[in-house]
């Protein structure tokens, strides 16, 4: 019998966890529009617009300022892979699941990785990390800035200048930060940043944009490189480790993407279309507009949280602006209140892993999704599916706690 498949057509949700979120509609047009051939002049241009938008999204004046094809883990892969060589010692401030995920990748890298650990909840000192880069002389310090699995932003505008003085080249991942909180590459002194389009930036996962410091650059452009079988080094000056990796061989990307236009990949067009639509946007709104808008909504989702009487998770001093770590109530159990508000809502809020698996929902309020309405529809719903299972609150005491708070703030 020959199997019938339907056209796609996903229900409706409104997608209140920690990333992906709902799509910016212009983004979805963006990245609807028809293909045209990668060296043609249109395609090339969007590609240097693109490049010139996420300098200003990065506040960096990098001209290494492009995507790389593939999810966020693609970026933070391809800067990782192209500057870490055998043997390197590399330092990983480890404050959640993400720093883990750092150590892993430079491992695979074949370099020594060092780390340093605070319970989930906490992040570093600029203190605690100078300590460490003198304890362990390393190479990179590799830092998350939002780490979503506990949703606390890691202070970075210190570490560029103790970097500096200790000749340490200086990588973050703000694949759940950019866009919605504060992050300056340049003046923070950072080498390398990666990020992704599916949290703050309001696009689909699938494309991880990046920007590079000249030094980071010059590390890479020392690697050498194979490609056809032929050997070609840039600078032939000792450093000639091979990078493993053709894909993510940011030697060969930046010649794609600078002038040579030298052929690495087939550029993926629509999403391309749509990383420009996501900066243009973003930056549009402007980008110190669109992290106090993400402080707002996330301020009012708190407000709603600790109205309902609900207990918050880490330290708030240090909580990112876009997501939010509920604990769970005693008794409850934390994936009925979940599948409740999918089934009967529409409304998906993250659940957690590792040592929070079962103990916080996550719950943000990030690009598209930064709004009034949608904080107030997870409240009202999550308040509703909490009553019906037991936790008596004061009906509509966390709207009305948001509502207050935005009425203040407005």
């Amino acid at each position: 019998m020959k199997a019938t498949f339907l056209p796609i057509n996903p229900p409706q949700r409104l997608l209140m966890g920690p990333g992906p979120i709902n799509a910016d509609p212009r983004v979805l047009r963006a990245m609807s529009s028809q293909l045209i051939g990668q060296y043609d002049p249109a395609m090339t241009g969007y590609m240097n617009e693109v490049m010139a938008l996420y300098r200003g999204v990065f506040r960096s004046a990098n001209a290494a300022t492009l995507l790389v094809d593939g999810t966020s883990r693609a970026g933070i892969e391809a800067i990782l892979v192209s500057a870490i060589r055998p043997g390197d010692k590399v330092l990983v401030p480890v404050f959640g699941r993400f720093g883990h995920l750092l150590c892993e990748i430079a491992r695979r890298c074949r370099a020594e990785v060092h780390s340093i650990d605070v319970p989930w909840g906490e992040v570093f000192s600029a203190q605690q990390i100078e300590d460490a880069i003198k304890q362990v002389k390393p190479r990179l310090l590799l830092t998350v800035q939002g780490d979503t699995s506990t949703t606390m932003l890691q202070p970075l505008a210190e570490l560029g200048e103790i970097c500096r003085r200790h000749g340490v080249l200086f990588y973050t991942d703000a694949t759940a930060s950019l866009g919605g909180n504060a992050l300056e590459t340049d003046a923070w002194g950072l080498d390398a940043v990666s990020a992704g389009l599916q949290k703050c930036l309001g696009g689909p996962s699938g494309t991880a944009p990046i920007t590079l410091s000249a030094a980071m650059v010059d590390v890479v452009r020392r690697r050498a490189h194979v490609e056809a079988g032929i050997r070609t080094d840039a600078h032939r000056d000792g450093e000639d480790e091979m990078i493993y990796s053709n894909y993510f061989d940011l030697g060969m990307i930046l010649d794609y993407w600078g002038p040579e236009r030298l052929n690495h990949h087939t550029e993926a067009t629509s999403a391309l279309f749509g990383a420009r639509e996501c900066a243009r946007v973003l930056l549009e709104e402007g980008l110190d507009a669109a992290i106090a808008r993400h402080k707002l909504h996330g301020d009012a989702l708190l407000k709603g949280i600790q109205g309902m009487g609900l207990e918050t998770f880490g330290n708030l001093e240090h909580k990112m602006n876009n997501v939010l770590g509920v604990v769970i109530p005693e008794g409850v159990h934390g994936e009925q209140v979940r599948q409740i508000l999918l089934q009967d809502f529409g409304i998906e809020i993250g659940t957690s892993f590792g040592p929070l698996a079962g103990k916080i929902w996550r719950i943000g309020t990030m690009g598209y999704n930064a709004r009034k309405d949608c904080v107030m529809q997870t409240l009202s719903a999550l308040e509703a599916v909490l009553n019906r299972l037991g936790v008596r609150t004061t009906q509509g005491v966390a709207m009305q706690a948001a509502w207050d708070y935005y009425g203040e703030s407005i």
